[in-house]
C-alpha cells in the first residue's frame, strides 16, 4: 500500500500514457488506412507502413516512461550512449537496411506510381523497362516484357529518372 502512495502521480501519469498510446495507434491505423484506401495501395503495404508507426510511437513511449518514472538524466546519457554505439556499429553495416526500409514509406506516402504500372528506370548503365509486381519493405518487384523478374531497392528507385510508360498496364504483352 505504501507503494501506491508514494508513486500515485508516476502510476496515474503512467495510466493516461497508456490510454494516449493506444489513442494514438488507433488514430495512426485509421488515418493510414483511410489514405491508403484513397489510393488505392494495397494491404500488405499499408500494413508495413503501420507497423513502423506503432515502433516510432512505442519509442516515444518508453521515452516519456522514462521521463515520467524520473531515471537519472546521467543513467538515461549512459545508457542512450551505449545503446547509440551498439545501433551505429549495427547501422553502418546494415545502412542499406534501413536505407531501403525508409524508402519504402516514402513510396508508400509520395510516389506517382503503383503496382500495375509499367515504368522505365533510367539508369545510363542499365535501363530497366518493367511492371511493377509488387512493392516491399525493402525492394519493388519487377517483371520485364521478357518476364524477366528483377528485384531492385527501393533507395535506389528514389535516386532514379523514372517514366511512367502505362499506369495499370492493359497491354496483354506483359501479362503472364
Amino acid at each position: 500500500m505504501a507503494f501506491f502512495q508514494e508513486y500515485t502521480r508516476e502510476l496515474i501519469a503512467t495510466g493516461i500514457l497508456g490510454i494516449l498510446l493506444i489513442l494514438f495507434r488507433i488514430l495512426s491505423t485509421k488515418l493510414v488506412r483511410s489514405y491508403a484506401k484513397s489510393n488505392q495501395t494495397l494491404e500488405h503495404r499499408t500494413n508495413l507502413v503501420i507497423k513502423y508507426i506503432h515502433l516510432f510511437i512505442n519509442i516515444l513511449v518508453v521515452i516519456a516512461l522514462i521521463i515520467i518514472w524520473g531515471v537519472q538524466t546521467k543513467d538515461i546519457f549512459i545508457a542512450l550512449s551505449s545503446i547509440t554505439t551498439v545501433v551505429g556499429v549495427a547501422m553502418f553495416a546494415q545502412w542499406s537496411i534501413l536505407s531501403n526500409i525508409t524508402s519504402g514509406v516514402i513510396l508508400f506516402f509520395s510516389f506517382p506510381f503503383k503496382i500495375g504500372d509499367v515504368i522505365k528506370i533510367h539508369d545510363k548503365d542499365f535501363p530497366i523497362e518493367a511492371e511493377i509486381e509488387d512493392i516491399g519493405a525493402f525492394h519493388v518487384y519487377l517483371k520485364t516484357i521478357d518476364g524477366e523478374k528483377i528485384i531492385y531497392p527501393n533507395n535506389l528507385l528514389l535516386q532514379k529518372g523514372i517514366s511512367i510508360l502505362k499506369d495499370h498496364f492493359d497491354d496483354k504483352e506483359f501479362m503472364d
